[in-house]
């Protein structure tokens, strides 16, 4: 598979993931730790096909800093989305645990809004290649 091939396939997945964030901001339905988790994931996705259209490889990890870092290092401005590796404990810590009284809860509509336009801007990176 290409690079550019991969990166749609990991782009496709993101925004599917995406829309269904959008669906899941009844806080009484959908628990943080389950709309954290999707949201990690679709960021992770995005980042992973980032990469790809620089013909870079990703690890096989579920962490954001190391994504942002690696997207860092090529030169590439990613200050906008650092604010997502707030998410990575929802990859793994709290996928088995709850978050505890006195955490804040998450900012659906901020997080939602971030994930969308790291997805538009690897769609651009994508159309571009």
């Amino acid at each position: 598979m290409s690079d550019r091939d991969e990166a749609v396939e990991l782009l496709q997945i993101a925004e599917r993931e995406l829309r269904a964030l959008k669906g899941m901001l009844d806080t009484e339905v959908f628990s943080d730790e389950v709309f954290g988790f999707l949201a990690q994931q679709s960021a992770e996705k995005a980042l992973k096909a980032w990469l790809c259209t620089l013909g870079r490889t990703y690890p096989f990890s579920h962490d954001l800093v190391d994504l942002l870092s690696r997207l860092e290092d090529d030169g590439e401005k990613v200050a906008e989305f650092w604010a997502l590796a707030d998410l990575n404990p929802f990859a793994v810590e709290l996928r088995y645990s709850a978050l505890t009284f006195g955490d804040s809860p998450l900012d659906r509509a901020d997080i939602i809004e971030r994930v969308e336009q790291l997805t538009q801007l690897v769609a651009e990176r994508i159309r571009a290649a």
